[in-house]
């Protein structure tokens, strides 16, 4: 792992009397792309401001490479950041936004222009360079406020939401070109969004937030797998949750019972009177005969409906309980050959080990 670029101390903020942050511990490391994850009004957008310099915390303190900052104004941070509307100059020209933090700082004309034009190749818009904002595309906007804020050559660059105005194919496309960019840059990256699959496919590393604290760090495939809790587990993907009540918990082996069900699962967490066992869509398997079943953990329940979805197909299944499951499957021509029908009987199943375990929280 890198060095520590960037610390938050024990960081908190205050609206009035509304307690935006709570507590916020979080190192950054030099290099990596950070993205922090969670609903709207969670605290996200106001760590960026924060670390910008656009807020003061109340409590705390943010450090970069050793120093507090907490004082400094925007400009002496070693960060720049891109706004959810990019706030690019609309009378200027590709070329003049790209240029404007460089002649601010008095740099000679010959540095500027050299310094531009790498940005604009880097971006991919130096034919562009003459137009207007308003004659671009929003992915080009994109870009364009992307060069103008590492052309500064930040230690760390801020993030906002700043896909979020974009169609989705486009958006894939950034997401794509903006992790490519971030690795050949080597600018540590702080991404702020909402959507957990863009925080999937483009992070080094996930700080899940829910009512303005940390619910869980880790990367793409530990928050996805091994979710702490459970909002984290259902705010990252589909999920299936069922509460059970323990039975036995010996030998790392825990007997936990589902309405008339008993589940017999390996276990190395301490669990007291109930948890939740859960199960992502894909991870069930779905059978029509109960001799196909190939586990002594299953479901049964009544096909509802069926959503096609291109590669895939969800099938909702009532269980037994009344309660609504959802299991995904590759479509292809066979499975539609087999043709599910509303209102059949279906079994679910999973490989053990697949499921995840997390202790009820009162």
């Amino acid at each position: 792992m890198n060095k520590v670029l960037l610390s938050l101390k024990n960081l908190s903020k205050k609206f009035d009397e509304a307690e935006i942050l709570q507590s916020i511990n979080l190192d950054i490391y030099d290099g990596e792309f950070l993205t922090l994850l969670g609903p709207s009004g969670c605290g996200k957008t106001t760590i960026l401001r924060l670390i910008g310099g656009f807020e003061h915390p109340t409590s705390g303190e943010i450090i970069i490479n050793g120093k507090n900052i907490n004082d400094f104004p925007p400009e002496r941070r070693a960060t720049n950041t891109v706004f959810q509307s990019y706030a690019l100059f609309p009378h200027m020209s590709v070329y003049d936004n790209i240029a404007f933090g460089l002649k601010m700082k008095n740099t000679p004309k010959e540095t500027i222009a050299l310094e531009v034009k790498n940005a604009l190749e880097m971006v991919k818009l130096f034919e562009h360079k003459d137009k207007k904002p308003s004659e671009l595309s929003g992915g080009q906007q994109q870009r364009v406020a992307i060069a103008r804020a590492v052309i500064n050559k930040p230690l760390i660059l801020l993030l906002d939401e700043s896909l979020s105005a974009l169609d989705y194919k486009l958006r894939k496309e950034m997401q794509l070109e903006l992790k490519m960019l971030q690795r050949k840059l080597g600018i540590t990256f702080l991404f702020v969004t909402h959507d957990q699959e863009e925080a999937l496919s483009m992070s080094d590393r996930i700080v899940v937030m829910n009512k303005g604290k940390i619910e869980q760090i880790g990367t793409p495939k530990e928050i996805y797998e091994e979710p702490k809790n459970l909002f984290v587990a259902e705010f990252i993907g589909e999920a299936n949750s069922f509460l059970c009540s323990l039975v036995a918990l010996e030998n790392q082996r825990a007997k936990l019972q589902y309405n008339s069900t008993v589940f017999d699962l390996k276990c190395t967490k301490n669990l007291s009177n109930k948890a939740i066992i859960l199960i992502r869509p894909e991870d069930f398997r779905v059978e029509k005969n109960f001799e196909d079943v190939k586990s002594q953990n299953y479901f049964t329940g009544i096909l509802q409906d069926v959503i096609y979805k291109g590669t895939t197909i969800d099938l909702l299944i009532k269980l037994e309980d009344s309660k609504e499951v959802r299991a995904s499957e590759f479509y292809n021509e066979d499975s539609d050959a087999l043709g599910y029908k509303i209102g059949q009987k279906l079994f679910l199943y999973w490989v053990e080990g697949w499921e995840v375990l997390l202790a009820h929280e009162e």
